[in-house]
Order: C-alpha cells, then sequence, then structure tokens
C-alpha cells in the first residue's frame, strides 16, 4: 500500500475502517462483502500460522529427500468486475497484512513471463547434460514456486496467449495440490478468460478449475472511484514543461492508487511491446517511447486491451520531418479510441496545432476531432473495451 494509507496488523476490515476513518475511501457496501472475504482467508491463514508444522520423515531427518512438505493454506479468492471499483484497493489492504512469510504479489502477466522462462532455462539444462526431455516440464516448475511462495496475490488476472493458456491448467492444478493459497483481481469472470482464443476448449478444464478451487466474487455496480479521480484531473496539458511534468505523475498516481509503478514488457505476436512505467490499469509513457519505434496498430491494441488509462509525456509539434512519428501517434490514437481508453497527455500545442504540415496532415484533422472528444466528460465515462485477446 502506499506510505500513506493506515495499516493495522489486524486485516483487511480494520484497514478498510482505518482508510475510511482517515477520509481516504467512502462506505461502499459493493467492497464491505468482498473485504469480508478477503478477511476470512486472513483469519485462515492466521491460524495456519500458529500451527505446529509437521515433523520431516525419517529419511528427510537423515538428510534424503525434500523433508516435511508445508501444510497446505486456505482456498482463495477470485475478484473480478470493471474498472474502477476498488479491486486494487482491496488487494492492498489484504496483502499488506497476510500473514504468511512466503507471501508475493504480481501483475498475473508478468508472473506467467517468468513461467515460461523458468520452462526454457530447465528444457535448456537437460539437453546440456543430454537428459531426455521431461514429459511434464510444469510440474516441477510449479513445484519450485509452491516451495518460494504460499500466498500468490496476482493483479490483472487475463489470459493473451495461446502459450500461457495452454500451461495454465497443469501449472495451477499442480500449485493447488502443493496448498498455495491464490487471490487474484481480473476486469473478466472466469468464464470470460481467453475469449475467442485459439484451441480455447483445451483452455476450459482450467477454468473449471479455477471455479471448484477459488471463491468467485463480482466486485460489480457500486461507486466508479476511477471515474471519479478522472474527473479531478487536467487529461490534456499545454505547453510542455516541468509544470505538466508534475500533473502527469501526479495523475499516474492518483489513478493507480498511489503506486509508484514499474517496467512491463508486453507480449504480441511474438514481439515484445515496452510499457516504461505501469501499474494495474495505468500506464505512462513518453512520445519517443512509442511514436520512434517500429510499433503498429497489434501493438498499441496490445497496450489498449491491458490498460484502461495511458499517459503519454511531452507530445512534441510534428511536421514534414516527423512524417513516421506521426503516422504511429494516428495509429496509437485509433487504437486507443477504438478501446475507449482514456487518455491524459502533455503536448507542445493544442490538437488542432500538432501537425499542420507534411503528408498526412490533412488526415490528421480527424486525430484532431479524436482527442478533443476523448477530453469530454461523455468518452471519459465510457467504458474501457477490452478485445477478445486471441492466441498471438
Amino acid at each position: 500500500m502506499d506510505s500513506d494509507t493506515p495499516t493495522t496488523g489486524e486485516g483487511p476490515v480494520a484497514n478498510l475502517a482505518a482508510r475510511r476513518a482517515a477520509g481516504q475511501v467512502r462506505a461502499d457496501p459493493v467492497q464491505e462483502k468482498i473485504v469480508l472475504r478477503l478477511q476470512a482467508v486472513h483469519d485462515r491463514l492466521a491460524a495456519l500460522a500458529h500451527e505446529q508444522p509437521a515433523k520431516a520423515g525419517f529419511w528427510a531427518r537423515l538428510g534424503f529427500g525434500g523433508g516435511a512438505k508445508p501444510p497446505s493454506g486456505p482456498h482463495g479468492l477470485y475478484i473480478w468486475g470493471p474498472v474502477g471499483r476498488g479491486k486494487s484497493m482491496l488487494m492492498d489492504l489484504f496483502f499488506a497484512d497476510a500473514p504468511v512469510a512466503k507471501k508475493r504479489r504480481v501483475h498475473f502477466h508478468e508472473f506467467m513471463l517468468e513461467v515460461q522462462a523458468r520452462l526454457h532455462k530447465r528444457r535448456e539444462e537437460l539437453a546440456a547434460r543430454g537428459a531426455p526431455p521431461e514429459a511434464d516440464t510444469i510440474v516441477p516448475i510449479a513445484r519450485e514456486i509452491a516451495q518460494e511462495t504460499r500466498l500468490l496475490c496476482f493483479d490483472e488476472f487475463q489470459v493473451t496467449n495461446i502459450a500461457d493458456a495452454m500451461i495454465l491448467g497443469r501449472l495451477f492444478e499442480t500449485l493447488f495440490e502443493e496448498g498455495v493459497t491464490v487471490v487474484a483481481t481480473s476486469n473478466r469472470a472466469p468464464d470470460d478468460l481467453y475469449k475467442n482464443g485459439l484451441q480455447r476448449d483445451r483452455f476450459l478444464p482450467f477454468v473449471e478449475l479455477l471455479k471448484r478451487r477459488l471463491e468467485i466474487l463480482e466486485l460489480g455496480g457500486g461507486y466508479d472511484y476511477r471515474m471519479d479521480r478522472m474527473r479531478e484531473l487536467d487529461v490534456y496539458l499545454t505547453p510542455l514543461g516541468s509544470w505538466a511534468d508534475k500533473k502527469l505523475d501526479e495523475a499516474f498516481r492518483a489513478l493507480s492508487g498511489g503506486l509508484d509503478g514499474e517496467p512491463r514488457v508486453l507480449r504480441t505476436q511474438g514481439r515484445d511491446v515496452p510499457v516504461p512505467r505501469a501499474a494495474p490499469g495505468v500506464a505512462m509513457a513518453d512520445y519517443m517511447d512509442w511514436c520512434a519505434r517500429p510499433m503498429g496498430a497489434a501493438d498499441f491494441l496490445c497496450i489498449a486491451d491491458h490498460f484502461h488509462t495511458v499517459i503519454l509525456a511531452n507530445t512534441p509539434k510534428m511536421g514534414p520531418d516527423s512524417r513516421d512519428k506521426a503516422a504511429r501517434f494516428v495509429t496509437m490514437i485509433d487504437s486507443f479510441y477504438e478501446r475507449k481508453v482514456k487518455f491524459v497527455c502533455s503536448a507542445a500545442a493544442a490538437p488542432s496545432k500538432l501537425y499542420v504540415e507534411g503528408d498526412g496532415a490533412f488526415e490528421f484533422q480527424r486525430t484532431v476531432s479524436r482527442l478533443m472528444e476523448m477530453q469530454s466528460p461523455e468518452y471519459l465515462a465510457l467504458p474501457h473495451i477490452e478485445g477478445d485477446l486471441a492466441a498471438t
């Protein structure tokens, strides 16, 4: 949680009450129901922490084998609903005081990149030793993870490619067998994960596994806190300078719940898509980070599918010598507009003055119109549209 958030050491219910007492959040009956379920997981974890660990068997005491298996943790939660309802905040309240020594909170996409990297490394090591390929490399990797982490908290649980979709069943089946507790937040119901993805029929047993092993909770309706924060922001800042930089940083922190953010790499169609600064639902980059790179519509749609809000700094005036960058800027805005991404930016001039001379300047007028519309209260109130993420 951010440094200004009161923590009580007693779990999410007390932490939420402290936030309300500090005037940071309003009473919300939908959140109250969810936080009670999070508290139940917290209390079961606390009870488990006070149990005596099982003694190692005879051979383990002699130094053979892996010793006593850690006790199984309680079943976890899968909390889903639209953006802006407080899912990340509730995860903050739970994770801050979770009474588990080996706990980890991670963006789900980052976790799966790590898993794929571990699988690749293990296969390379086996090949280097001349050992035959394993029939199932996923199980030993999952057991390694279970030894390292007893509580896994996932932000933005979503499945975007076939490589992940095909291993999730065995991975999570083993994690659950090893007693790992999982708590996840997502914008999608379990039945909508990997929607329209290739070979989705092979993915469906994983959906059923989630529904058996996790309590599925919808955090819908209620109050849209993100929209409340958006109304307080200036979403198009000009001219450029330290004032605008400061405002963009404030916007990022306001929309991310006070997080600093960190670099993230997305993957689409076999390519890396860099996001210099990311937090759940919010991405930030400099104009040159994306518009000076060979990025296309698929890359920007990938960003749009992962983030409900994008913040872009230092958009310059463009001319004949920056035709390629201007074309990418147009593609970026079209992609974000299609997905109804909220766009906050700093720019050297008003939209109508950004690109007035050069190839494509006439066509740029549509981008001007979209930039103007994206500042309107009506656009800001539209729900974010996530694409149907087929395999890449």
